[in-house]
């Protein structure tokens, strides 16, 4: 993948943050056993969950990511979390994400859905 400038790559229900000419990812979401919460994880490690509207655990500490990177994992993960807690489309998804991205000081980066895991060579970035 073509790592030049800030973005947020979104690929199924995993996504990666490119940032300075880094990747970091996959981070990924699932929905908890009981369906009434969220656990995310970092290259398959879990790393926070959404227990309810009101609690949201997350650590990254233990992987040594940027804190900049790390900040932009939180709201990504919030954002995710609204959305699928109101069951919306891809689309609005995207669009609540860059929102969110802009709301909290990150518009530098730009969303994009790929065709297949970037963790595949040749993989296809698009804009959304």
């Amino acid at each position: 993948m073509n790592t030049p400038g800030n973005k947020i790559v979104l690929f199924e229900t995993k996504w990666w943050i490119v940032s300075r000419g880094q990747i970091w990812g996959p981070f990924d979401y699932q929905w908890s056993a009981d369906l009434h919460g969220i656990e995310f994880t970092f290259q398959g490690s879990k790393f926070g969950e959404i227990c309810s509207i009101d609690e949201f655990f997350a650590d990254l500490t233990p992987f040594e990511i940027p804190i900049s990177v790390c900040r932009v994992a939180a709201v990504v993960a919030g954002s995710l979390a609204v959305s699928l807690s109101l069951a919306e489309s891809a689309k609005v998804r995207d669009s609540r994400l860059r929102n969110a991205l802009t709301e909290f000081g990150f518009k530098r980066f730009t969303v994009r859905r790929a065709s297949q895991s970037p963790d595949k060579s040749q993989s296809r970035v698009e804009d959304t």
